[in-house]
């Protein structure tokens, strides 16, 4: 009885931090699937939007102003990695790793400012300033409920992402990750394109970043170590299981959504059972192999079975 008293206890955590990672996930899935490139700027950059939000709002900020400059920042670190790739001609998975590595120390400077120095851990107390959304709250049956503010955001977001890939500029993207020879027949830039789709996805991982440093109460200087591999997660979760039923864009926006919140839902049980926090990195990775080889299961040995019964229905 204890073990599903302290699981139902968990879930608004695992929900609240799901629809952070979600529109993290969001960020991700512009980049892997949409633009098909692989980046790995996403491990920085998440950093980047809370070292940036914590930053201004203990100087004086309003909350909402540091998360606009949360996620100019991230759009800065996306255009880097745009630049790496386009103008320099450096494989788009290696501009990743280099501007993440050079963000590390880009972190540590603005978590030291003011200060003469880099400070690897930041806090930042709700009971001082007026966070948006915090951790403390996240049980309480109010409009202070981080859970309520944090679905809200998504659906703004996919919205707003519904309606920019429906125009011509966000066609072009959508093009240019479709087969670049033939955008380029088009007339599109394409390496325009790439370079916009970065800063959004990033724009979006340091938005992300900026809420979870307000929901966990400070800003760590690895608080993206691994984001890469949680963004996955959430895209190829919700992919796996709504595939099938989610056909619009917008409903496979908030398909990873739903696989961020499915993914801590899944950690929360995990955790519950009495897994080693150390064997997180493990089980992440386990979780992700597993809703990869599914498809390929689903496609080598389901798929011939249902055809060998059909062959023999007709004869």
């Amino acid at each position: 009885m204890g073990f599903f008293a302290s699981l139902i206890n968990s879930m608004p955590s695992a929900v609240a931090q799901g629809l952070i990672w979600g529109i993290m996930a969001i960020g991700v899935y512009l980049t892997y699937r949409i633009l098909d490139v692989a980046d790995l700027t996403v491990d920085g950059s998440l950093g980047t939007g809370g070292a940036v939000c914590v930053v201004m709002v203990l100087n004086g900020a309003p909350v909402g102003l540091a998360l606009l400059a949360a996620t100019a920042a991230g759009m800065l670190a996306g255009l880097v990695t745009g630049l790496f790739h386009t103008a320099c001609g450096i494989p788009a998975i290696l501009a990743g790793i280099l501007t993440q590595l050079a963000l590390y120390s880009v972190n540590l400077r603005i978590m030291g400012f003011g200060t003469g120095g880099g400070k690897a851990n930041l806090p930042i107390s709700v009971d001082k300033y007026s966070l948006l959304v915090s951790a403390r709250y996240v049980r309480n049956v109010a409009l202070n409920n981080p859970i309520l503010t944090l679905a809200i955001f998504c659906a703004v977001l996919i919205a707003v992402l519904y309606w920019f890939f429906g125009t011509e500029l966000g066609c072009s993207l959508r093009a240019t990750g479709a087969n670049q020879n033939m955008a380029r027949a088009q007339g599109i830039n394409t390496n325009v394109a790439k370079v916009l789709g970065l800063m959004i996805s990033n724009g979006l991982v340091a938005l992300a970043g900026g809420l979870l440093a307000q929901y966990q109460g400070f800003s760590d200087i690895n608080m993206g170590r691994g984001a890469i591999v949680i963004g996955l997660a959430a895209v190829i979760i919700g992919e796996v299981i709504f595939s099938r039923i989610f056909r619009n864009f917008a409903l496979k926006l908030l398909s990873a959504v739903i696989g961020a919140i499915i993914y801590y839902i899944v950690m929360v049980f995990v955790l519950r059972l009495g897994l080693s926090t150390d064997d997180l990195k493990l089980l992440t990775a386990l979780v992700v192999a597993l809703f990869l080889t599914i498809p390929y299961w689903k496609g080598k040995y389901f798929t011939k079975t249902s055809v060998k019964k059909g062959e023999k229905n007709h004869a």
